[in-house]
């Protein structure tokens, strides 16, 4: 029987699971709240091998983590928090890893309810509900980003920017090239274990008030962001899905054109301008998403190849 956030159980003395854990927290100047995460990890999940990655904090993150009994990275320079990730997983050595926030928002007791579905499951998620996202913006963008991986996995995809997760180690090493060194980690590594044929799982869980610091998200950077973000999910995971649509557009475009245009004249052999730019349209992203589903499907090799 799965436990909810608000029950409480005295922590094993050994490791319940038959597999390792290690718990990551990337963290950036969250000097206020990670002696306390940290402390509360070890205190709940003594079996766990907690690591904290500092990105270069000026407000002596490191420190703290590294007094409360984290196994702690310091960065000479900041990169970025999916670098963070990719850093903490390398180092990290339990068969299983779980990301985690530095900031209080996410509930440890919320970790023994993820690693429990992890064997049928390579990935469990975390999924907020909508008030569990800061903003009313926030939530319609990752909205859109859900049901863009949705339509490129066919697999319902409810949270995919959470970044709450637990996962097996290994497989994300074959996919960690694919990651980028910001906050769209989560999105990518999820449809690359979907896309990859493992199995993701969304386990609904409550957030918490930030504890302490600052959001470093911004609303222009963030619409900026999830610009990129969009890009990168249609170039990497199975881009006809998107490309055919269009093409199909351009090319019923090019015909309604020259229907038009032959209703007008008469002339059968004669192609409008407007029509003959649909059709170049057409042609442009029909080899433009050929070129990039071999792209990605050279990149998932390279994962497979590893195995």
């Amino acid at each position: 029987m799965i436990e909810t956030a608000t029950q409480t159980t005295p922590a094993p003395a050994t490791n319940p699971w038959p597999w390792s854990v290690s718990i990551v927290i990337p963290a950036y100047n969250e000097g206020a709240t990670i002696g306390v995460i940290v402390e509360q990890l070890r205190r709940d999940l003594p079996y766990a091998e907690v690591v904290v990655v500092d990105d270069c904090s000026s407000d002596g993150t490191a420190d703290y983590a590294e007094q409360a009994g984290a196994r702690v990275v310091r960065r000479p320079y900041n990169i970025g928090n999916g670098a963070g990730v990719k850093t903490g997983v390398r180092t990290a050595t339990g068969d299983v890893v779980v990301i985690i926030d530095g900031d209080g928002q996410h509930n440890p007791a919320d970790i023994p309810r993820l690693l429990e579905l992890i064997g049928p499951y390579d990935m469990v998620i975390g999924a907020r509900n909508r008030q569990g996202q800061q903003n009313a913006i926030r939530w319609l963008g990752n909205s859109a980003i859900n049901w863009l991986g949705s339509y490129l996995t066919g697999m319902k995809m409810e949270d995919l920017t959470s970044g709450f997760r637990a996962f097996r180690r290994r497989v994300l090493l074959d996919y960690i090239h694919l990651l980028p060194n910001q906050f769209s980690w989560p999105t990518t590594s999820a449809l690359a274990f979907a896309k990859g044929g493992y199995h993701v799982r969304f386990e609904p869980i409550a957030m918490q008030r930030r504890q302490g610091g600052r959001s470093h998200q911004k609303l222009l950077r963030n619409g900026f962001r999830f610009t990129i973000i969009i890009f990168r999910i249609i170039s990497l995971f199975n881009p006809l899905r998107v490309f055919l649509p269009v093409t199909g557009l351009f090319l019923l475009l090019c015909m309604l054109s020259y229907g038009l245009g032959v209703a007008a004249d008469g002339r059968w052999l004669h192609l409008p301008p407007t029509a003959l730019f649909c059709l170049i349209a057409a042609l442009f992203f029909f080899f433009f998403g050929l070129m990039a589903e071999m792209i990605a499907a050279l990149r998932f090799e390279r994962a497979r190849d590893n195995l």
